[in-house]
């Protein structure tokens, strides 16, 4: 019981870091060290296929400086990284949902 509370605890703890922090910017910095991901300049992907080409434009849109496709059941690491933009597809590989962490 003690391991799934701390268990929950940290992925609230997580949760609240991904949302905060993260500034609205009208144009996409270039990607670079220290970039900074801004989902809302990606979600033109939601509800499209994922290839390579969209995993880039994606990216590049956000200021990201990495890209990862999360596909159902994958295993993935933790920890929150305000460089990456993260890509959420269905079972089909259609984007559901982009986010930065």
């Amino acid at each position: 019981m003690k391991t799934h509370t701390r268990l929950l605890t940290l992925t609230l703890l997580l949760l609240l870091a991904a949302c905060a922090g993260v500034p609205a910017s009208g144009t996409s910095p270039s990607p670079g060290p220290g970039a900074i991901c801004n989902a809302a300049d990606a979600q033109f992907a939601v509800g499209r296929t994922v290839d390579v080409a969209l995993q880039e434009q994606a990216r590049a849109r956000s200021g990201a400086r990495v890209v990862r496709t999360l596909r159902p059941g994958q295993v993935v690491t933790m920890e929150f990284s305000a460089e990456r933009l993260n890509l959420d597809v269905d079972a089909s590989g259609k984007v559901t949902a982009v986010r930065c962490s």
